[in-house]
């Protein structure tokens, strides 16, 4: 398996932009959705599907992901973009979905929030938010 590739932010929304088998999966947990934001795929005429990696508050990975990717209707032609917080959990989830028979799993290199700056604040350096890439609050 060749593994899951890491997508800048800007490719990722070029492809869900253009290419209609891609989808973009946010892996990250409820709370992350309400109180950070979420990407808006409005202008692709998308929606990213919510499917958490890890479940709040005890964050134990989801056992049954890669059940909820088949019952959100992807299907192993879908070009699946995984995206989380920075970018590890997204890695892990396009991992399991491709063991389980989905083998065009990226990972959004960087998250919808990046690393950290000198301040401690996160959103500033990468990531889909810092890349100037539409998104709203929930």
């Amino acid at each position: 398996m060749p593994g899951v590739p890491d997508i800048s932010p800007q490719e990722t929304w070029e492809a869900l932009r253009n290419d209609p088998d891609a989808t973009l999966v946010d892996v990250r947990t409820d709370a992350e959705w309400n109180f950070v934001g979420l990407p808006d795929l409005s202008e692709a005429g998308k929606q990213p599907v919510l499917i958490p990696w890890q479940l709040y508050p005890s964050m134990q990975v989801n056992g049954a992901f890669t059940e909820h990717l088949r019952k959100a209707g992807l299907t192993p032609a879908s070009k699946v973009y995984f995206i989380c917080r920075s970018g590890a959990r997204s890695l892990a989830a396009g991992q399991a979905a491709q063991a389980a028979g989905f083998p065009h799993a990226y990972n959004v290199a960087d998250g919808f929030e990046g690393p950290v700056d000198t301040e401690g604040h996160r959103g500033q350096i990468a990531g889909w938010k810092a890349s100037g890439l539409p998104w709203r609050q929930r």
